[in-house]
Formats: structure tokens, sequence, C-alpha cells
């Protein structure tokens, strides 16, 4: 039996990324070449992926096609997330290490963004990320680049 537009609901966002993550994992496809496919750059792609980005309908579907996944993932992809933090993160060791990286530079990052611009913020709206490796011969590097607009505060 076929089920009614008023029956079904919109799949959550938590499901869909964990729906994408099994496929992935399960046909190979690394996230570089989801990002490929949906025409945008690595880490907003992965975020998407993920729930934390609305994806175009073009961008749902090249993706679902990617993965095997139906239409129902696609839609789910395409509705605004609920942005905001995560307390299961904290306990990841390597998110982690992003937020101690910030608690110790995160006051001198200030500092230095106020002498460098001024009264202001950096965007994490008008925003890019990065993400590479670095070959070392101490051991490889972890390169994240965060490229925010600077927006003044206006009185």
């Amino acid at each position: 039996m076929e089920e009614s537009i008023m029956d079904a609901s919109i799949m959550d966002r938590a499901t869909a990324a964990s729906l994408i993550t099994s496929a992935r994992i399960r046909r190979g496809i690394s996230w570089e070449k989801l990002a490929t496919a949906v025409d945008a750059p690595l880490v907003w792609t992965t975020a998407a992926l993920l729930g934390a980005h609305p994806m175009s309908a073009e961008q749902a579907t090249a993706a679902c096609a990617l993965l095997g996944l139906d239409d129902r993932v696609a839609e789910s992809l395409q509705q605004q997330p609920m942005r905001g933090p995560d307390p299961r993160l904290a306990a990841d060791p390597t998110v982690y290490r992003f937020t101690e990286a910030l608690a110790v530079y995160g006051p001198a990052l200030k500092e230095l963004i106020h002498e460098e611009f001024g009264d202001g913020i950096m965007s994490a709206i008008n925003f890019k990320i990065d993400f590479a490796r670095r070959p070392d011969p101490d051991g490889d590097r972890v390169v994240v680049t965060f490229d925010g607009k600077f927006l003044d505060y206006r009185w």
C-alpha cells in the first residue's frame, strides 16, 4: 500500500547522516568523490552530508545517486538544519583538540584580530574552511584554514 503524503514525515537529518555514512563506507566512496559529485568544497560537502548545511535539490540528488540512497534522504538533505553545539562531540578526541586549541589560542587570535582589523569579529556565516595534509619529517601535519569575513561592530 502506498503511503499518503500526509502520512510520511521528512526523514530527520541524523538518520539521513547515518545512512549516508553507512553507504559511503560500504561503497568505498571518499568524501572528496562526493564533493566532486555535488560540485562543492570538500569540508562544506562533508558537513552538509553530516547534517550541518542544506543542499540544493541538484546536490542532494547527485550525492544520493552516487551513494545509492533514495529520495527520502535527498529530501532530508535539502531541509534547513538546526545548528548548535552537540555535547556528545566534546568527548571525541579529534573534536576536543579543536576545542583545546581554541581555548589556548583563542584569546591570542582575538587580540590579533582586533589589533589588525579593529573592533569586530570573524564571520562564521560568510566563511570558508579548508583542510589539507602537509608532509613533515617529524610526522605529517594537519592544516586547517579558517577564512571568515571581518565584520566590524557598528554602533
